[in-house]
Protein backbone atom coordinates (compact mmCIF):
# COMPACT_ATOMS: atom_id res chain seq x y z
CA UNK A 1 0.00 0.00 0.00
CA UNK A 2 1.46 3.65 -0.77
CA UNK A 3 -0.47 6.44 0.26
CA UNK A 4 -0.33 9.85 -2.32
CA UNK A 5 -1.89 13.06 -0.11
CA UNK A 6 -3.11 15.43 -2.87
CA UNK A 7 -4.11 19.60 -2.17
CA UNK A 8 -6.15 21.02 -4.95
CA UNK A 9 -4.43 24.66 -4.48
CA UNK A 10 -6.35 26.58 -6.97
CA UNK A 11 -7.05 27.71 -10.11
CA UNK A 12 -6.65 23.79 -11.69
CA UNK A 13 -3.39 22.98 -10.02
CA UNK A 14 -2.84 20.43 -7.84
CA UNK A 15 -0.02 19.25 -5.53
CA UNK A 16 0.51 15.71 -4.82
CA UNK A 17 2.97 13.79 -2.11
CA UNK A 18 4.54 10.81 -2.23
CA UNK A 19 3.55 9.31 1.24
CA UNK A 20 7.27 6.88 1.32
CA UNK A 21 9.25 9.55 0.09
CA UNK A 22 8.08 12.81 0.90
CA UNK A 23 8.54 13.77 -3.15
CA UNK A 24 6.17 16.35 -4.60
CA UNK A 25 4.95 16.50 -7.83
CA UNK A 26 2.51 19.31 -9.79
CA UNK A 27 0.13 19.10 -12.04
CA UNK A 28 -2.03 21.41 -14.13
CA UNK A 29 -5.04 21.28 -16.37
CA UNK A 30 -4.19 21.47 -19.81
CA UNK A 31 -4.26 24.70 -21.96
CA UNK A 32 -7.00 23.25 -24.02
CA UNK A 33 -9.15 22.51 -21.18
CA UNK A 34 -9.26 25.86 -18.80
CA UNK A 35 -5.78 25.33 -17.64
CA UNK A 36 -2.29 27.10 -18.01
CA UNK A 37 -0.54 23.70 -19.09
CA UNK A 38 2.77 24.56 -16.52
CA UNK A 39 2.73 21.04 -15.67
CA UNK A 40 2.12 17.19 -16.06
CA UNK A 41 -1.86 16.68 -16.64
CA UNK A 42 -3.70 14.33 -14.88
CA UNK A 43 -4.24 12.58 -17.86
CA UNK A 44 -0.40 13.15 -18.98
CA UNK A 45 0.89 11.51 -16.05
CA UNK A 46 -1.33 8.58 -16.76
CA UNK A 47 0.70 8.06 -20.57
CA UNK A 48 3.78 8.96 -18.72
CA UNK A 49 2.69 6.29 -15.91
CA UNK A 50 2.49 3.74 -18.79
CA UNK A 51 5.95 4.51 -20.37
CA UNK A 52 7.47 4.34 -17.10
CA UNK A 53 5.93 0.99 -15.95
CA UNK A 54 7.28 -0.60 -19.08
CA UNK A 55 10.99 0.85 -18.58
CA UNK A 56 10.83 -0.55 -15.27
CA UNK A 57 9.30 -4.18 -15.90
CA UNK A 58 11.85 -4.29 -18.91
CA UNK A 59 14.29 -3.56 -16.43
CA UNK A 60 13.61 -6.09 -13.97
CA UNK A 61 13.94 -8.50 -16.59
CA UNK A 62 16.65 -7.41 -18.55
CA UNK A 63 18.72 -7.38 -14.83
CA UNK A 64 17.44 -10.75 -14.23
CA UNK A 65 19.12 -11.82 -17.39
CA UNK A 66 22.42 -10.02 -17.48
CA UNK A 67 21.22 -7.40 -20.61
CA UNK A 68 21.71 -3.62 -20.76
CA UNK A 69 18.73 -1.33 -21.40
CA UNK A 70 20.49 2.07 -21.03
CA UNK A 71 19.44 4.32 -23.07
CA UNK A 72 16.14 3.57 -23.89
CA UNK A 73 14.21 5.75 -25.07
CA UNK A 74 10.25 6.06 -24.70
CA UNK A 75 7.66 8.15 -26.33
CA UNK A 76 4.07 8.34 -25.51
CA UNK A 77 1.58 10.26 -27.70
CA UNK A 78 -1.47 10.91 -25.80
CA UNK A 79 -4.33 11.47 -27.57
CA UNK A 80 -7.58 12.75 -26.47
CA UNK A 81 -11.42 12.36 -27.43
CA UNK A 82 -13.36 15.63 -27.78
CA UNK A 83 -16.09 16.44 -25.01
CA UNK A 84 -16.45 14.05 -22.83
CA UNK A 85 -12.54 14.30 -22.87
CA UNK A 86 -11.12 11.44 -21.98
CA UNK A 87 -7.68 9.49 -23.30
CA UNK A 88 -8.70 7.43 -26.29
CA UNK A 89 -5.10 6.35 -27.73
CA UNK A 90 -1.35 6.06 -26.29
CA UNK A 91 0.88 5.25 -29.18
CA UNK A 92 3.82 3.95 -27.25
CA UNK A 93 7.24 3.76 -28.99
CA UNK A 94 10.49 2.18 -27.62
CA UNK A 95 13.91 2.51 -29.05
CA UNK A 96 16.52 0.36 -27.54
CA UNK A 97 19.72 1.27 -28.53
CA UNK A 98 22.04 -0.61 -30.96
CA UNK A 99 25.06 -1.33 -27.98
CA UNK A 100 21.69 -2.62 -26.37
CA UNK A 101 20.08 -4.63 -28.78
CA UNK A 102 23.13 -6.13 -30.09
CA UNK A 103 23.76 -8.11 -26.85
CA UNK A 104 19.88 -9.64 -26.52
CA UNK A 105 18.93 -12.68 -28.67
CA UNK A 106 15.65 -13.32 -30.81
CA UNK A 107 14.10 -14.87 -27.83
CA UNK A 108 15.16 -12.29 -25.33
CA UNK A 109 13.92 -9.68 -27.46
CA UNK A 110 10.33 -11.09 -27.34
CA UNK A 111 10.42 -11.89 -23.85
CA UNK A 112 11.40 -8.05 -22.76
CA UNK A 113 8.40 -7.21 -25.47
CA UNK A 114 5.76 -9.81 -23.57
CA UNK A 115 7.30 -8.14 -20.30
CA UNK A 116 6.42 -4.22 -21.89
CA UNK A 117 2.96 -5.86 -22.78
CA UNK A 118 2.15 -7.19 -19.59
CA UNK A 119 3.55 -4.13 -17.06
CA UNK A 120 0.82 -3.23 -14.34
CA UNK A 121 -0.21 0.42 -15.93
CA UNK A 122 -1.30 -1.73 -18.86
CA UNK A 123 -2.95 -4.76 -17.57
CA UNK A 124 -4.72 -2.18 -15.70
CA UNK A 125 -6.25 0.18 -18.69
CA UNK A 126 -9.53 -0.16 -19.84
CA UNK A 127 -9.72 -2.20 -23.29
CA UNK A 128 -11.78 1.86 -24.57
CA UNK A 129 -7.83 2.92 -25.24
CA UNK A 130 -6.05 1.98 -27.79
CA UNK A 131 -2.83 1.53 -27.06
CA UNK A 132 -0.35 0.78 -30.11
CA UNK A 133 3.05 -0.68 -29.28
CA UNK A 134 6.19 -0.74 -31.14
CA UNK A 135 9.73 -1.54 -30.79
CA UNK A 136 12.86 -0.79 -32.57
CA UNK A 137 15.68 -2.65 -31.79
CA UNK A 138 19.14 -1.38 -32.54
CA UNK A 139 18.18 2.81 -33.06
Amino acid sequence: MVRIDIKYEGDLHCSAVHGPSGRTLDTDAPVDNHGRGASFSPTDLLATSLGCCMATVMGILAEERGYRLAGTAISVVKHMTPPPRRVARLDVHLAIPEASAAGIDAQGRADLEKRANECPVRLSLLPAIAIPITFSWGT
